[in-house]
């Protein structure tokens, strides 16, 4: 029970951003090119969320640590949800990129 509410709520224990990208992990920025172009998170990758489907393919370890991010998290939490939904297991919602920014 106490897992299904942790679930539907989140964790209280914050996400190590830092920890996650010293194991490997890698950002994608699903903002559009002209959005990314005006800012972004240094080695991030650039997939805007309407063609992200499309370009799985270039992650072919489903177990690779990914963080989403874009302006405000709305789009990286769509992010997220595509790409558990295509059976990637170590997807984290990182928000505003430059909230994260801040954070790794």
């Amino acid at each position: 029970m106490l897992d299904a509410i942790k679930n539907l709520f989140g964790s209280s224990t914050p996400t190590d951003y830092k920890a996650l990208l010293k194991e490997g992990a890698i950002i994608i920025d699903v903002r559009s090119k002209g959005e990314y172009t005006g800012g972004h998170i240094q080695n991030s990758k650039n997939i805007p969320l309407d063609t992200l489907a499309n370009q799985l393919g270039q992650f072919k370890d489903k177990n690779q640590i990914i963080i989403t991010c874009c302006a405000s998290g709305m789009r990286s939490g769509s992010a997220k949800s595509l790409l558990q939904s295509k059976g990637y297991t170590n997807v984290y919602n990182g928000g505003g990129w430059s909230s994260l920014n801040g954070k790794i």
